[in-house]
């Protein structure tokens, strides 16, 4: 095997990040793309160090013409290489890349189920981490939304999915492809502008390395990188804000069950108000999670966060499903509808 620097810089990724144990069941995502066959051939040069089982699974999405050859290409390196493999196909047209992408994650959980892998590895790169931050900057996010492609996160209880190439720019996976001959699949959707993020790929970003930056994919994926360090440190500081806003109730109120039942929650103002701003939306975001079947918007967020300094008495209009907070002294009683 020839070990290049790459082979040594994913090595050097996953023990530094505890990305993996030794001897686990990895679902390896292959497209066919040059992401994708960069990520799975590092791993096979790896896995005596790591004595993993690697198994590789494709997703049909049956957008194209030619998805079934696809698939019998990936289908037949799986075979070379002595990797068991696994084929999902769509049985009903994914309209939209957020349908493609549920259904997507959805059919790899479901194999390493089955299969009893306990991580789905995904070859997203750097390249994809600055089109992702771009992508939800433009339609309006925070913090979380800009750091969204992360190193490692739980798809169900027992299966993580993890991105071991958030370092690697998209110009070297194909070198890399390229220098060990391997058969790229070229899909002919990436290069389709009626989707936001290619015309992100093919327009926005050369055009920013073009006129500001030639190395705007890397600078992006850094900004990322100290984003998500952030968004985890506020995450548990507002975890920790929250509960203690909530156990003051629950301590006040121990022998009024009927008042705790009736309020449905209840938020101390007091403990909120001497908490900054950012994690004061926070609390109530996480508090929105709770309640909301959808994902909270800012403006729900902000309506909330105002009743932490509006006078008693004051209340919210419904949210979504029926939910109303309101004022009460130095309480936000939340009423839930159920």
């Amino acid at each position: 095997m020839v070990w290049t620097a790459l082979h040594a810089k994913i090595h050097r990724t996953m023990r530094s990040r505890h990305l993996f144990e030794r001897q686990q069941r990895l679902l390896v995502a292959v497209s066919g793309g040059q992401d994708s066959l960069c990520l799975i051939k590092l791993l096979l040069d790896l896995q005596p160090k790591w004595q993993w089982d690697l198994g590789i699974a494709h997703c049909d999405h049956r957008w194209r013409s030619d998805s079934e050859a696809n698939a019998d290409h990936v289908e037949k390196l799986a075979q070379s290489w002595g990797v068991s493999f696994y084929l999902e196909t769509a049985t009903q047209p994914l309209n939209s890349e957020a349908a493609a992408r549920n259904w997507r994650y959805a059919a790899l959980s479901a194999i390493a189920q089955v299969n009893n892998y306990q991580y789905i590895v995904t070859g997203h790169t750097a390249s994809d981490r600055a089109e992702t931050l771009l992508y939800n900057l433009m339609r309006g996010t925070g913090a979380d939304g800009l750091q969204a492609l992360t190193w490692q996160r739980p798809l169900t209880a027992d299966i993580f999915l993890v991105r071991p190439l958030l370092e690697i720019t998209r110009p070297q996976t194909k070198q890399f492809c390229q220098e060990f001959n391997l058969p790229i699949w070229e899909d002919s959707t990436n290069q389709d502008v009626k989707y936001a993020r290619n015309r992100i790929r093919q327009e926005l970003i050369p055009y920013l390395q073009t006129n500001f930056n030639p190395k705007v994919e890397s600078a992006l994926a850094q900004t990322a990188e100290l984003l998500q360090a952030e968004v985890e440190y506020l995450e548990q500081a507002a975890q920790e804000l929250r509960e203690t806003a909530t156990e003051l109730v629950e301590t006040r109120l121990i022998a009024s069950e009927s008042e705790v039942n009736e309020a449905g929650l209840r938020l101390n103002r007091q403990v909120l108000q001497k908490a900054p701003l950012a994690l004061q939306r926070r609390v109530m975001r996480q508090i929105l999670q709770q309640i909301l079947t959808d994902a909270p918007s800012f403006e729900h967020i902000e309506k909330l966060t105002a009743l932490i300094i509006a006078p008693n008495r004051s209340q919210t209009d419904p949210f979504p499903g029926g939910a109303i907070a309101q004022v009460q002294g130095d309480w936000i009683c939340i009423t839930l509808n159920f």
